[in-house]
């Protein structure tokens, strides 16, 4: 009997530690160098956190600014959840991310550094709790975007003459 509670207790650890992607930026992994990754909570409302559960959510052409001291994620888009009623919040909406005062004056510093912004990596489930990855980037300039392509199809053209052979 004892082992029966003892992986019950086993498994209520494991989801509450579990991590469950939700959304992947990757244009922003292919336009931008990451610098410094961050993980920062999200101000969401109740029915936001429904369709992020159920994986609704676009991180496509989101960024992240400055403004009265706290660090907005601005363009991310989660789909309104089918059953919130008549007052679901706009899909769009600038949303407050979730940072200590020290980071947040610390990427303020290194953003405003020519070159360099704060981009949405991904978006994920950390147990119960609903957390955004950000990154301090620099851009890519098109040349290197073009090598990124190149190295792509050598590798992919590779891998296929691996399979055939």
């Amino acid at each position: 009997m004892k082992n029966k509670i003892e992986r019950k207790n086993n498994k209520k650890a494991e989801s509450k530690t579990a991590i469950k992607t939700v959304a992947v930026n990757k244009k922003a992994a292919f336009d931008y160098f990451f610098v410094e990754t961050f993980e920062a909570g999200i101000a969401l409302e109740g029915s936001e956190v429904k369709s992020v559960k159920v994986g609704d959510v676009s991180l496509r052409d989101s960024f992240c600014f400055m403004e009265n001291g706290n660090l907005e994620l601005k363009n991310c888009r989660i789909t309104p959840y089918k059953n919130v009623g008549a007052f679901a919040p706009d899909p769009t909406r600038t949303r407050r991310l979730l940072l200590h005062k020290t980071q947040i004056q610390r990427l303020a510093s290194k953003a405003a550094e020519k070159g360099f912004t704060i981009v949405p990596v991904k978006m994920y489930m950390k147990g119960r709790f609903v957390k955004v990855e950000i990154a301090l980037a620099k851009g890519k300039k098109n040349y290197e975007k073009k090598n990124v392509i190149k190295e792509r199809d050598i590798n992919r053209t590779a891998a296929r003459e691996l399979m055939q052979n």
